[in-house]
């Protein structure tokens, strides 16, 4: 009678003769039984035993010897034909282009090429800014001006310069200055009373000039200009001419406008495009001195300065106060 360990799975039995197979099962029974005959202080002991005094292994006997392996890159060798293919299609790369470049029709097609973005950049770059301004005054005083250094640079005037003082005891100092902008660099002389630095050296006297300051201008200012600043110009600042909006400085703004005419030879050319004006708008909100710097021409030119000689504008301001300031308009000419 067989051992009930060697009893056989009736799945894994096969024809008659064949030998008996273990199953998976049969192993893990034995296992177990092992473990369950081996009592707890046995196993205790082991363990410790083997924890402190492990046993020598014999030393590792490497058997297995390094197999040489082909290079992946060698795998195809050097062919002398790969080798040609390539010399030859560079030589005829290099060939080609040499031929392009040295054939005249080709250097008279790229001689005749037109450029889409026009080189001249000089209109984009910003340039520096033109100080623009200017103030003068007086005291109707018989003499001109004289030589002198000028009064400190503020953006409000609450009294204005005097080369004679008249009162000598006031209830009030203050301080005299002009309009200008502060990081403005204006001409200074080593003097100790005031005056124009653009002058000549005599005796004291305010100018011939009116409305306080000094020069023969009016307004307060130095020079001969109109305003609180310095030099030939108005409304303040320094430099001569007219104010340009910016650095506190507002631009005129429309109020009224007509629509410009037509030419009769720039209708019947159906010619369509933009008139672009120069114009100076005056403390009064009239444009004045008007100048073409974009033309149409055809007749548009001038109907574009007749129509905006028109316009009433509201005048720029520089604190508060109206002044004169360049401006530029576009006149526009559409035909429906």
């Amino acid at each position: 009678m067989p051992d009930q360990d060697t009893k056989l799975n009736p799945a894994s039995q096969g024809a008659a003769g064949d030998l008996p197979v273990s199953t998976p099962d049969d192993h893990l029974k034995r296992l177990a039984d092992e473990v369950a005959s081996e009592s707890l202080f046995v196993s205790l002991y082991t363990g410790v035993k083997d924890a402190l005094f492990p046993r020598k292994l014999p030393p590792l006997v490497v058997t297995s010897q390094p197999v040489e392996v082909k290079s992946i890159w060698g795998l195809y060798g050097r062919q002398k034909r790969a080798f040609l293919s390539s010399f030859v299609i560079h030589v005829t790369v290099v060939a080609l282009a040499f031929s392009l470049a040295t054939n005249k029709d080709v250097q008279q097609s790229v001689a005749k090429a037109v450029t889409l973005i026009a080189p001249d950049i000089a209109p984009y770059i910003p340039q520096p800014r033109k100080q623009t301004g200017g103030g003068g005054g007086g005291a109707r005083d018989p003499l001109p001006a004289p030589k002198g250094k000028l009064p400190r640079a503020a953006p409000r005037q609450f009294t204005p310069p005097t080369a004679v003082v008249t009162n000598p005891d006031p209830k009030l100092i203050m301080e005299p200055t002009i309009v200008v902008p502060p990081d403005v660099t204006l001409p200074q002389v080593s003097m100790a009373q005031f005056g124009d630095p653009l002058g000549r050296i005599g005796p004291p006297s305010s100018g011939t000039g009116s409305g306080g300051g000094i020069g023969s201008g009016s307004g307060g200012g130095v020079g001969p200009g109109r305003g609180a600043g310095f030099g030939p110009g108005e409304g303040g600042g320094f430099g001569g001419g007219v104010f340009r909006a910016g650095g506190g400085v507002t631009a005129p703004v429309v109020v009224y406008r007509i629509e410009p005419e037509y030419s009769e030879e720039a209708r019947k050319a159906k010619y369509m495009g933009t008139v672009i004006l120069y114009i100076e708008v005056n403390e009064r909100g009239l444009p004045q001195n008007p100048r073409v710097t974009r033309a149409l021409g055809m007749g548009l030119d001038e109907k574009a300065i007749e129509a905006v000689m028109k316009w009433r504008f509201q005048p720029g301001r520089r604190d508060g106060k109206p002044v004169t300031v360049a401006a530029q308009v576009e006149v526009n000419f559409r035909l429906l």
